[in-house]
């Protein structure tokens, strides 16, 4: 999942999980935001909340990346989202065979 995966602040927290998912799903779906196809979108609870995006293609998380003003609208809100890249911490298989 290295180098598809995003992670987004900035999440209204008054607001319930699904709603919030399928408002992230069609923030970052839409090409106009720099999204695309989503692999999977998981929300962590938290103070505050926060979500981790993985997209089919890593191309679609560096425009995402480049793209430094997104912003959630809801019911007439507006949420400034920070996203930022999701670096995994490397398994020993995969140092071993990077080499």
């Amino acid at each position: 999942m290295a180098g598809r995966t995003v992670w987004v602040r900035g999440l209204p927290a008054e607001l319930p999980p699904d709603r919030v998912a399928d408002k992230l799903t069609i923030h970052f779906l839409r090409s106009r935001n720099g999204g695309g196809e989503i692999a999977d979108l998981r929300l962590l609870p938290g103070d505050p909340p926060c979500a981790l995006i993985t997209f089919e293609a890593p191309e679609v998380a560096q425009r995402i990346l480049k793209a430094k003003n997104h912003t959630l609208s809801v019911g007439g809100k507006k949420y400034p989202l920070e996203v930022t890249a999701h670096v995994a911490e490397p398994g020993p298989d995969e140092v071993a065979g990077s080499r």
